[in-house]
């Protein structure tokens, strides 16, 4: 029996702002809030509210026959929006920061259930952003129609990927299975626990990163999802941040030149799972494995995420101790200075 939109749990678990908290500093709309896209001017200049908190949204899984794949509704314990409420992808937005480095959002439309006119704009950043820093909108456009906000963090290695084993060995990620026995940073050689697979259409959000072979040290090229993340030491602490481990996004570290965005066909991108949130090597480079949580869990593709929460029960992870600079931080670390960074011996 299918429930109710009141009772079904969340199938995905995001963290938003409201429009009005990216406001217009400079350009044609003056003190404005994101708009749908057909009120917004390529070259405005936004600026997130330095008082703007994030809200929780909780979303479930349309029911079979219901709203189209871009679609979603509310699901309880949302702070935005009502249970049943329908929330739709309304735009991708491409904008860049001061330091040249390009900031993903998708702008989601929430509609108060029954009251069409009663609609709701949110933004939803796909790269850390910060208060007080100048984005300047390059394009706003229409999400692709196969777009899943589920589809969005599930994307780590590549299909050839080469991963570290216990014994020193390295073997294409396709070739490992559950049991597996891999060398961990902190933690030695650690088993799989499950392993997660998708094929996606490699453009925009889907497109991988490929880090050519030597550009930091990796044996191969390296190719991930743009929002993996790698591990990286930096001798030199940046101020501000609390540890000179950071995890960086893949898509930070593109210079169009040794690592690039690449745009084709398609690509089969595979998840590994531990015990604990993990650094583990791929192509010689330390990256992070997928963790495990409410958000990470819930965001995945729904065949995926009902194979982790079967398979492992009760399994709730730990960021590792790493942390992901913001926006703020990005610009110092240019291509030149993030490969100077070393995994430290541990």
């Amino acid at each position: 029996m299918t429930s109710s939109p009141e009772t079904r749990s969340a199938a995905h678990v995001a963290h938003v702002f409201a429009a009005a908290d990216l406001f217009v500093t400079s350009g044609a709309n003056l003190g404005d809030g994101l708009a749908e896209i057909e009120d917004l001017c390529a070259g405005d200049v936004y600026e997130l509210d330095a008082m703007a908190q994030p809200l929780r949204l909780a979303l479930a899984r349309p029911r079979d026959g219901g709203p189209p794949a871009r679609q979603q509704v509310v699901a309880p314990g949302s702070e935005v929006g009502d249970p049943g409420d329908p929330v739709a992808l309304s735009a991708r937005l491409t904008l860049m920061a001061p330091d040249g480095q390009k900031v993903e959002l998708l702008l989601l439309r929430h509609r108060a259930a029954g009251r069409a006119s009663q609609t709701t704009l949110y933004a939803l950043p796909l790269t850390p952003i910060a208060p007080r820093t100048d984005y300047t909108l390059l394009a706003a456009e229409d999400p692709p129609d196969e777009l899943r906000l589920s589809d969005l963090i599930c994307l780590s290695f590549h299909r050839g990927t080469r991963i570290t084993l216990a014994s020193g060995a390295q073997l294409p990620i396709e070739q490992l299975t559950a049991g597996s026995r891999v060398l961990t940073r902190d933690h030695g050689p650690q088993p799989i626990r499950w392993i997660g697979r998708t094929t996606l259409r490699a453009r925009g959000s889907f497109a991988p990163v490929v880090i050519t072979s030597g550009t930091m040290g990796n044996d191969g090229d390296l190719i991930v999802g743009p929002h993996h993340r790698l591990f990286l030491y930096q001798r030199d602490r940046l101020p501000g941040l609390p540890t000179a481990e950071l995890l960086v996004q893949a898509q930070h570290l593109v210079d169009d030149d040794t690592i690039f965005r690449r745009e084709s066909g398609f690509a089969e991108y595979f998840s590994l799972v531990f015990d604990r949130h993990e650094i583990i090597y791929a192509e010689g480079i330390p990256v992070e494995s997928l963790m495990v949580n409410e958000a990470t869990v819930a965001a995945l593709p729904p065949e995926l995420a009902e194979a982790v929460r079967s398979q492992l029960p009760g399994l709730s992870q730990h960021q590792h101790f790493g942390v992901e600079p913001d926006a703020e931080h990005l610009g110092a670390l240019r291509p030149r200075a993030i490969r100077r960074g070393r995994a430290r011996p541990h």
